[in-house]
């Protein structure tokens, strides 16, 4: 397995000496043309020197990640992104300046300085900001950008924990920085801006509303036909446990008919949910069930740590409370969809 280095922080206060060493060998470790696991406030991601293009290759090979889907780069200001966009409109100024850093990726046409490989042979490129202090520490002592999609394999649950990381990748991974459990939960909004309009491919912890409020116009919403090589996060399936799963309205009988079939079964239910009778079969190991916090952020932090739970319980299928339908729950109804793919 690959070696996991602890990396302690504490909001608004330094990060102490020892976690700086840490940061100071990851940054090595990269600069060498290495792959190192990073934490950030959405998942860790899988991080390599975006100009490199060898580095690069070896995230893909690491995930197994198709080469027609893009990746995004991590930046350490707004500085460092007008650097690898060819053109830097007001519209990505002002969402910088409201989002970042924070959980926000922006689209726009690439500078020549990033490599196809990242851009999966389009011509834009993802720019993110993160906040959380370990990876944006990283960022300023290594002076480079970084390529970092999940850190798992492709298609599988996004990790939000180190140990999640060294589960799913094992030793393709050089190093692992561990900053504890990730606050967003789910992967950043990726907001296209080479467009007439502003559109959202992928929705996230910042809202569409939000982003509108930055702007001072309309967005769209996700939809229609995006352009391959725009942005990560869009096939049909993904972010999907080995179990199948299934969202419905009314989880209580469908789990009730599984567990009549012998089905050994994972419930995940949005607050707290009247079991009724199948208390029984909780008692003998055959459901496994987890209520995820009823409030959107909190489930959305939730989710794929639980997830990952029942993967490892090794159920057969898992049966997931359909959600509220309001804005604030969009980003995760589009992970259980993709989840849910049947293929």
């Amino acid at each position: 397995m690959p070696e996991i280095l602890s990396v302690a922080w504490q909001a608004g206060t330094p990060l102490p000496p020892a976690s700086i060493a840490a940061i100071q060998r990851a940054a090595a470790t990269l600069a060498g043309g290495g792959l190192v696991a990073v934490p950030t406030e959405t998942v860790y991601g899988l991080a390599a020197v975006a100009t490199d293009p060898d580095a690069v290759a070896r995230i893909f090979a690491a995930k197994g990640r198709p080469a027609s889907n893009p990746l995004i780069v991590h930046v350490a200001d707004a500085e460092a992104a007008r650097a690898l966009a060819a053109s830097w409109p007001d519209t990505a100024a002002r969402c910088a300046a409201c989002h970042w850093p924070g959980p926000l990726t922006i689209v726009l046409p690439a500078a020549a300085v990033v490599p196809a490989i990242v851009r999966a042979g389009g011509d834009t490129v993802a720019l993110r900001c993160p906040e959380h202090p370990v990876t944006a520490s990283l960022l300023r002592i290594l002076g480079r950008p970084l390529a970092a999609p999940s850190a798992n394999r492709s298609g599988a649950i996004s990790p939000t924990t180190a140990a999640h990381v060294a589960a799913s990748l094992g030793n393709a991974v050089d190093l692992i920085l561990d900053g504890g459990s990730c606050d967003r939960g789910i992967e950043s909004t990726v907001l296209d801006l080479t467009d007439e309009l502003p559109r959202v491919l992928r929705p996230g912890p910042v809202s569409r509303s939000a982003v509108e409020t930055a702007l001072g116009c309309r967005v769209e919403g996700p939809g229609g036909t995006t352009p391959a090589g725009r942005s990560p996060g869009l096939l049909p399936k993904h972010y999907a446990p080995k179990a199948q799963l299934e969202v419905v309205a009314a989880s209580t009988e469908r789990v009730g008919e599984q567990l009549r079939q012998g089905v050994e079964v994972g419930w995940l239910t949005c607050g707290s949910l009247d079991g009724g009778p199948l208390a029984d079969s909780s008692r003998s190991g055959r459901l496994h069930r987890i209520d995820l916090p009823a409030e959107a952020d909190s489930y959305a932090r939730s989710l794929y740590a639980a997830l990952h739970q029942l993967d490892a319980a090794g159920v057969d299928c898992i049966i997931v409370e359909r959600p509220p339908q309001e804005e604030a729950w969009q980003a995760i109804h589009d992970r259980l969809t993709r989840a849910s793919h049947r293929e």
